[in-house]
């Protein structure tokens, strides 16, 4: 039976100490401005999978994965001593595509924008096909019955 809380718990921490361990322990010159995006954890606690983004170009990327994947014992004795649990977690480090989302999504945006302003563009002299107000009203209703209003 797997306890979903503990592993979220678990993953939470884990973040934590290794987006910190980065920041104050790894002097690696190739670990250029990496974040630590999110942290799974399997059921058994026994593998996280940590999330990461990097700002910078392919190459500063790659140079990152690198020293990331070097720092990774480093990492997970930090993790096992400040989380304290049984079995320390193996760390997997996945860059995250959160940033090329992001990047399509505003795209699609962009697209759906200019779009939109052709529409309204097409539409600004148009005019309507019928009456401008094609629904009944009440008064309408009465008159069409022959019930008008008396005075």
């Amino acid at each position: 039976m797997t306890d979903t809380a503990r592993a979220r718990k678990l993953a939470d921490r884990i973040r934590v100490v290794v987006a910190e361990t980065l920041q104050r322990r790894i002097k690696d010159p190739r670990l250029g401005y990496v974040t630590i995006t999110d942290t799974r954890v399997t059921g058994d606690l026994r593998e996280a999978t940590v999330f990461y983004t990097v700002y910078g170009d392919d190459q500063e990327r790659e140079a990152s994965a690198a020293a990331l994947e070097s720092a990774k014992g480093v990492l997970r004795s930090e993790v096992g001593r400040q989380t304290g649990v049984r079995f320390t977690p193996t760390l997997t480090f996945v860059p995250d595509a959160l940033p090329e989302n992001a990047r399509t999504i505003d795209d699609l945006l962009a697209r759906a924008k200019a779009s939109d302003e052709q529409v309204r563009e097409a539409s600004s002299g148009a005019a309507y096909a019928g009456e401008a107000d094609p629904y009944r009203k009440p008064a309408d209703e009465a008159d069409e019955d022959g019930e008008g209003t008396r005075a």
